[in-house]
């Protein structure tokens, strides 16, 4: 089995580079059988600034390792390994322009960026439509682009150790993600739209600056695992927060809708119409009142697996109304849905 300057040839359709302090890749010495039969290739733990165009010789290559090297460019030849389904190119000195503008025609499954010094998440990663595994912990990325949403075949998206900020709404458009790392960032809240996350599994939140979490998590059905810990989450029940007096359209779409008058686009301009249809109800079951663009932010505070309890953000329609959201685990008000999730579907909450 053929070799070059000190490369192992692993077994059938592995060749490793790694560890050879190699500066450029040759492939002169390798028969065109090998180059046509090799399936993975590792070039980590070598002094490679870009990577070498000689890759793509390895027409056939599946998987592709380029860690640990001072990789600053990425060049169009990549484009060219149309088998290309894993690409580990961790602890690198790439960065958003690095990456050649097709790179997203590419039929990646596996991507890792991890250890870089991306800033942004290149649009191009967004156009990878096979990747179920995306990772970019540890670079300096500050948000995440809506264009997430395009990665429909997304099943674990790691973006711990960065800069972010703020969740875009648009990771809940992600029907298969299972696992979402989020952890060790700067972020403050969690998306309500959340709850369309049919499919997590686990979600790493830890060590950011969240003081709460929308009730909407309790509709995940399969979260088994859930951090939080290093969060200034809120320790004692918060009665009343910031409140805006409604405005008087407000108030009159309040009586219409609490009082069940009927209307029409025959009675009513549309833009009104539009308006009363977007009426959110109270939660507190008492009140069965309704709220538009003015509420009482508040929040409740819900026992997990009987261990901990995690506070949850609720709207109410007006300070005077009688909150479900009692920090009394057995007030009345309070359904037994809301109060508790089963043991036996969160299995861990890592809170310290």
């Amino acid at each position: 089995m053929e070799s070059h300057e000190g490369a192992a040839a692993v077994g059938d359709g592995v060749l490793d580079f790694s560890r050879l302090s190699l500066n450029t890749l040759s492939v002169d010495s390798i028969s065109d059988r090998r180059k046509r039969d090799t399936k993975q290739l590792y070039l980590n733990y070598n002094r490679l600034a870009s990577l070498p165009s000689s890759v793509t010789f390895f027409c056939n290559l599946e998987f592709l390792d380029i860690s640990n090297n001072g990789l600053s460019f990425m060049c169009e030849d990549i484009t060219r390994l149309t088998k290309l389904k894993t690409l580990v190119a961790k602890n690198n000195r790439l960065d958003e322009f690095s990456l050649p503008k097709e790179f997203g025609s590419l039929p990646l499954e596996v991507l890792n960026f991890s250890g870089n010094r991306f800033e942004e998440i290149p649009l191009q990663c967004t156009k990878l439509l096979r990747l179920q595994s995306l990772s970019l912990g540890g670079n300096r990325l500050k948000s995440i682009p809506a264009e997430i949403e395009n990665l429909t075949s997304l099943e674990m998206l790691y973006l711990g150790g960065n800069l972010i900020s703020a969740i875009p709404p648009e990771i809940a458009s992600l029907p298969y993600l299972s696992y979402l790392v989020l952890c060790d960032n700067r972020i403050q809240s969690v998306p309500p739209q959340f709850t369309r996350l049919n499919s997590l599994r686990s979600l790493s939140l830890h060590n950011n600056l969240l003081t709460y979490l929308p009730r909407e998590i309790l509709s995940l059905v399969h979260l088994q695992e859930l951090s939080l810990r290093g969060n200034p989450l809120v320790v004692r029940f918060v009665k009343e927060m910031t409140y805006d007096p409604p405005s008087l359209l407000e108030l009159a779409g309040r009586t219409i809708k609490s009082r069940n008058l009927l209307y029409s686009p025959l009675d009513l301009p549309a833009n009104l119409v539009r308006y009363l249809d977007l009426a959110s109800k109270c939660p507190n079951p008492k009140c069965g009142g309704v709220y538009f663009d003015s509420c009482v932010r508040q929040i409740k505070f819900v026992d997990f697996c009987g261990k901990y309890r995690l506070p949850l953000m609720h709207y109410l329609c007006s300070p005077e109304c009688t909150s479900p959201c009692s920090s009394n685990p057995q007030s009345d008000a309070e359904s037994e849905e809301e109060n508790s999730v089963p043991a036996d579907r969160l299995q861990r909450v890592l809170l310290g």
